[in-house]
């Protein structure tokens, strides 16, 4: 039996998060001071798979080796493999075919978040000799999303990429268990009317073959962080899951904080509240300011007489005098300052560099 490999998708331009992707990979926005990457990788490494294959493109590439490093500091074996236009996920797979090398391999993509361990859609994937293993996730509006019918034994019925007139509302979450059967179903495709290999229509076509093809329901959440409020609500569950009480930095007398608030170390609070779940970075400055709940602020930023609720705040971001941000993305070196405005609250997603009076 072959090992069982990754494959990661990194490229895509990321046009549904830009200004922050004219300038960043959109899986390395982070997640809780976390790139988005990086919890793709940890969930994968936990389930014991040793050789990842991370597909990147010519806009990005370079980024994303910067950003996940040696290999060694992961302890696995990862390879790049350059898709060179985003031409659909099943051509990712094609373009990977060297990499994978006949093993059956989990595909991941590299913007979305779950919940669930991968080690039981594993167990189901050999036990049941199966060629794919899908995860289905009930979601509002399935015409984003490819979308599975399934029958009431389970079975899978017919799948549909991003249907006008949806058949059910369980769409395909972004994580797939593959055997080599699928290179044979992806050869025998055409493109979509958008010009791309889906990958809904490579399982389509592992079906009309007869082969075996599972569905799993995802026990906990799934986030596609593919737009602001995906970021934003990303952060919102990740915060409240995993965040705890860890105070590293210095917070004096006149200060309050209450809940579940990491501040690390370096960051200085002066004259200040912050209420959790809150994630503060190192070398942060916070003064005289109001730090609600479900935020997360990178390092090396200041934030002076203002208040901050829901956001997710990159490095070197400089907030003073405002009275109010919420459900804001705001990019890295990013200035936002008062400058005589009656505004009360603002929600922004600012690019890097940005620099905004109001």
């Amino acid at each position: 039996m072959s090992t069982l490999k990754a494959l990661i998708l990194s490229g895509g331009k990321g046009t549904r998060l830009r200004p922050i992707t004219y300038t960043s990979a959109k899986q390395l926005i982070p997640v809780a001071n976390k790139p988005i990457l990086f919890y793709v990788l940890e969930n994968i490494i936990d389930a014991g798979i040793k050789d990842i294959g991370i597909i990147i493109s010519p806009e990005t590439g370079e980024e994303i080796k910067r950003a996940v490093g040696s290999a060694g500091a992961w302890g696995v074996n990862i390879q790049y493999v350059l898709q060179d236009e985003p031409r659909g996920l099943a051509h990712a797979v094609k373009v990977a075919r060297p990499f994978l090398a006949g093993s059956p391999f989990v595909m991941y993509l590299g913007d979305n978040l779950v919940g669930d361990k991968l080690n039981t859609y594993i167990e189901v994937f050999y036990k049941d000799k199966a060629d794919a293993v899908i995860l289905l996730k009930a979601v509002k509006d399935p015409t984003a999303f490819g979308v599975a019918e399934v029958a009431e034994d389970g079975r899978i019925l017919t799948l549909v990429e991003k249907p006008k007139e949806p058949r059910s509302n369980l769409a395909l979450v972004g994580v797939y268990i593959f055997s080599p059967s699928i290179h044979t179903a992806i050869d025998r495709l055409r493109p979509s009317a958008r010009g791309e290999l889906e990958i809904t229509d490579a399982i389509q076509e592992l079906l009309n073959s007869g082969c075996i093809v599972k569905a799993r329901v995802l026990e906990k959440w799934w986030l596609d962080t593919g737009k602001k409020d995906d970021i934003l609500s990303a952060n919102t569950v990740v915060l409240d899951e995993y965040a705890k009480l860890d105070v590293k930095g210095r917070v004096d007398k006149l200060s309050q904080v209450s809940g579940r608030v990491v501040i690390g170390k370096g960051t200085e609070v002066l004259n200040s509240k912050i209420r959790g779940p809150a994630l503060i970075g190192e070398n942060v400055k916070i003064h005289n300011s109001f730090i609600g709940p479900f935020s997360s602020i990178g390092n090396h930023c200041s934030i002076v007489n203002s208040a901050i609720e829901h956001c997710v705040i990159l490095e070197n971001v400089q907030i003073e005098d405002i009275e109010r941000v919420e459900d804001s993305l705001i990019g890295r070196h990013a200035k936002v300052h008062k400058n005589n405005s009656d505004h009360k609250a603002l929600r922004m997603t600012l690019g890097d560099n940005s620099v905004i009076e109001v």
